[in-house]
This record gives C-alpha cells, structure tokens and sequence, in this order.
C-alpha cells in the first residue's frame, strides 16, 4: 500500500543556512518521501554530512550559480542584496523537466510537518498520500497551473473550511505543473509573484484546506534570507522602515501588481494585502474523459493514535 500512494512527481526543498535544522527533510522523511535538496556549492558538504548523520531520504544537488545571474529579480539592485530563493527554484524546475517529470513540487526548508484537515481536526500525516491525492487532484483538470497545501495557521480548528479553493496565492509547497510559461521572478514575494502572473494569464491555482503544512513564521527562524532581508526593519508608527525586511517585499508587489496589491499592516510587521476577487470567476476544467469518483478515495490514510 505504501507503494502506491508515493508521489508521482519529483519534491526539491531549497535550503540555505540551515544545515542543522532541516525542517522539512525531517518532516517528509517521517512520511517516506524520498526528495532532493538543492544548496549552493559551499554548503553542499555540511548538507551531505548532515543528511547521512539523521538518515534523511535525500539527495543533495549543488545549484548551478549561473541561475543567479540571469535571474529577473525586479528591481535595479543587481547582485548588491540576496537574490532570495528564487534562482534555486528555477533551477529545481529545470532539474525536474530533464528528468522527463510533467509536474514537480518546490519546498520551503521550514515546514516541520504536514496534515489533514478533518472535522475541524488537524490530523498529522505520516505517509507520502497528501501528496499523491492533491496530484491526482489536479490532474483531473487541463487548465491547473499551481497547487498546494493551506498552512496550519490560516485553517483554525473552530472554523468549518471547504476541502479547496481555487485561484488564490500558493505559498513555501508548490505543486507546479512544468509546461506552463512562467518562471520565478522578483528578489521577494516570489510565491504571489508567480501565482499572479499564473491567474492573470487565465490559469486556475488550487489551494487546498483538505491537507495543510505547518511552516515556521517568517523571521522566526536563522538561515534561508532572514539575515539578508529582515534584519534591519523598524517598528510601526516610527516612520522609517529599512530598506530590507517586509517592506521592501511589500513595496516591490505594489509596483509589479498594483491592480491588486496594496500595503498594510498586518501580524505586527509592514506587510501587503492582495484582492483576489476578480481573478475567482475562472473555472477548473476537467479534462476530456474523466470520470469523477462517486465514493471518497482515502488513499490507505486511516486514523490511530500515535
């Protein structure tokens, strides 16, 4: 049974400076999910030591550097500041497409475990099916570009959730459909940056509530770009945010979509807020033959204490 629910596609965690924490690669691990973890060069030793000291299941790979380079980072900074994740990603997608995958997933390095939403109860998974039954899911239909799971935080127990809604931004578990033309692009806020340009172009993005990560809070932990894009900022009400930190994010998602983005302040820091509603009217497609099951498919998932 374990067999058959692994998933299809090809998982990348990409990782910086956190070679002793390895959230993720720990989390996916417990589940039984083999996947590759992408690091520049200069860490790829101490993530290789640290890997087979845990008895992770992963490979590491060493990011060419020449992402870097050519990367669109959106704004006039050049290589002066990090250029964030992004680089690596597009690395992860083009790593995924030469080895014949149609779909991949991209993952943050801080999700410390994934879960099931049911009956207002969060139940945390120890097998790879959440992510076969979300690709399964998508792949019913022709016109889904990103998908992923809610986080933990944003699907409170006392609130009834429906198992997905569509179009919508999907944050640090991507599930990314390899033939669409887009790339990740912006120094910040590249999750709602590729999820944008994906639903102005007329795809559909599936945020799913049915299954949820638990990812640390931003700045809440070292490593990744917390040194370089967030240790300087301010405080509300002082008039002089930094260059770097939240409101730079914020700033530069305004300037890209400013038809939908707009700055706020929100979780005690400078963050943006994004409207949604117009992009809500495409429809999920179904794809020519599918046959919707008519009983619910649990994918050997079964509830015992631990």
């Amino acid at each position: 049974m374990r067999d058959s629910i692994l998933p299809n596609h090809p998982l990348y965690v990409v990782s910086k400076g956190r070679s002793r924490y390895m959230l993720t690669s720990r989390a996916l691990t417990t589940m039984g999910v083999r996947h590759f973890i992408v690091v520049e060069p200069q860490e790829v030793d101490a993530y290789c030591e640290s890997v087979e000291r845990v008895g992770l299941a992963a490979d590491v790979i060493k990011l060419d550097m020449g992402y870097k380079t050519t990367y669109e980072l959106c704004d006039d900074l050049g290589q002066t500041r990090g250029t964030g994740p992004g680089p690596a990603r597009n690395f992860a997608w083009q790593h995924s497409i030469n080895s014949g995958a149609r779909w991949h997933w991209l993952l943050d390095d801080n999700i410390s475990g994934f879960y099931r939403l049911h009956e207002k109860r969060k139940i945390k998974c120890v097998t790879p099916a959440p992510f076969r039954a979300m690709e399964d899911f998508c792949g019913r239909y022709v016109n889904v570009a990103m998908a992923g799971p809610n986080y933990t935080c944003f699907a409170p127990s006392c609130q009834r959730r429906p198992p997905f809604i569509t179009n919508t931004r999907i944050y640090s578990c991507n599930l990314i459909r390899n033939d669409v033309p887009f790339r990740w692009r912006g120094r910040y806020n590249e999750d709602t940056i590729l999820s944008l340009d994906m639903l102005k172009a007329g795809w559909c993005t599936i945020q799913f509530n049915a299954f949820l990560q638990a990812k640390a809070r931003t700045q809440a932990m070292k490593g990744g770009n917390t040194d370089e894009f967030y240790h300087r900022e301010g405080t509300k009400g002082q008039g002089r945010y930094a260059e770097n930190g939240t409101t730079a994010k914020s700033q530069m998602l305004v300037r890209m979509h400013p038809d939908v983005a707009r700055i706020a302040w929100r979780y005690e820091r400078v963050h943006h807020h994004l409207d949604y509603r117009r992009l809500r009217d495409q429809k999920l497609m179904l794809r020519k033959g599918i046959v919707l099951p008519e009983a619910p498919n649990n994918y050997g998932m079964t509830l015992r204490a631990l």
